[in-house]
């Protein structure tokens, strides 16, 4: 966290890369996705244990889901990776599997 934001998650993907979500993202999902404010536990576990993994639309990313957890059927949550180090930049509910 370069910028100096608190550390809010820090968890191990399922391939063993550190994934983490400072204050100030989080803040910036709750703007447009209030409805995970109680839900902090649900992203970090989505990412640790999902039950589905998929590439994201750039190499740098994956979609990590989580069933019946958040708000929704599914909980997405959107990791962009630099290296073997990870940031969550999104997370959101889905009411079906894309």
């Amino acid at each position: 966290m370069a910028d100096g934001s608190k550390r809010l998650v820090s968890v191990l993907d399922p391939d063993g890369r550190l994934v983490e979500l400072d204050a100030e993202r989080w803040s910036h999902i709750l703007d447009g996705h209030p409805e995970l404010t109680p839900h902090l536990e649900s992203v970090a576990r989505a990412v640790r244990e999902p039950d589905r993994r998929r590439r994201g639309y750039r190499d740098s990313e994956e979609w990590f889901y989580l069933a019946e957890a958040g708000p929704s059927r599914w909980l997405k949550v959107v990791v962009h990776y630099e290296g073997d180090r990870g940031r969550i930049v999104t997370a959101f509910g889905r009411r079906s599997m894309p």
